[in-house]
């Protein structure tokens, strides 16, 4: 609606994850040193939590994007399905079909698969987004997908992301075996109130945004309204630009965003 107003690409603070405005705050930074150094010494399961809107899909993709080609992935988005039902996913997500969908021919394709990668000198990774929804049985699919391995190493590394609800229920009793199995593990932090300009401002040159001035003291307010979850900051801003848009404006000042929280709230 507004973008031809500012001069815009695209739309700055769309809420969809999208790895082209992957935004290396020092916490996302370390999560994806976290997640490489994983995937890369062929660790097994790898556990990336943190609260809701903090960009862990966004991150995901961002890996899957960087990732070379030698390593082989699965992107597992929603895993609302049965264990064997997520098991065929993340074949069918590899590329494999087998000729029966049931489980022990399922698992024999998908070590061969591995089994073939790791012998090229390749890797490969599922991630599994959303796992706080995971089901005991699935998680125990998960388990024994991580036990598939040579002498050398693991032929899967799994990515487990997910709420921080997740890591409570690794900790039941009955969990114990796969959470044993995770050696590495990070938690996302939202964004300090001082990476708040720079991811604004990151965004909006992303998109040709550069005569859109925001006053200094807006910057405190956007981060108070937040607490630096990107996807509040996306929401306050995308609607502070549909303000400006109706007042043709393209400077904000704090009372803008103000009177955008109200609205939100």
């Amino acid at each position: 609606m507004y973008l031809d107003f500012y001069g815009l690409k695209t739309s700055p603070f769309n809420i969809t994850s999208d790895p082209n405005f992957f935004f290396e705050s020092l916490s996302h930074r370390q999560a994806f040193a976290c997640l490489l150094y994983g995937i890369q010494e062929k660790k097994g399961i790898i556990l990336i939590t943190g609260e809701v809107g903090t960009g862990k899909t966004t991150l995901c993709k961002a890996l899957l994007n960087r990732l070379p080609s030698q390593i082989k992935t699965s992107l597992i988005l929603n895993p609302y399905f049965s264990e064997v039902q997520l098991l065929q996913a993340i074949v069918e997500d590899f590329g494999l079909s087998p000729e029966k969908k049931n489980r022990l021919e399922m698992v024999k394709r998908l070590n061969s698969f591995l089994v073939e990668v790791n012998a090229n000198g390749g890797n490969a990774v599922v991630v599994i987004d959303e796992a706080q929804d995971l089901n005991n049985r699935q998680l125990e699919q998960i388990r024994l997908l991580s036990n598939l391995e040579t002498s050398q190493g693991k032929l899967l590394q799994v990515v487990l992301v997910g709420q921080p609800e997740l890591v409570e229920k690794l900790k039941q009793f009955r969990l114990r075996q796969i959470r044993q199995r995770v050696s590495v593990k990070y938690n996302i932090l939202p964004l300090q109130e001082e990476e708040v300009k720079d991811y604004i401002e990151f965004r909006l040159q992303k998109v040709g945004g550069h005569n859109i001035i925001i006053s200094p003291e807006s910057y405190k307010i956007i981060f108070e309204f937040s607490k630096g979850i990107p996807r509040l900051i996306n929401m306050l801003c995308d609607r502070a630009l549909l303000y400006g848009f109706t007042q043709e404006k393209k400077i904000f000042d704090a009372e803008t965003f103000k009177n955008c929280i109200g609205e939100l709230q």
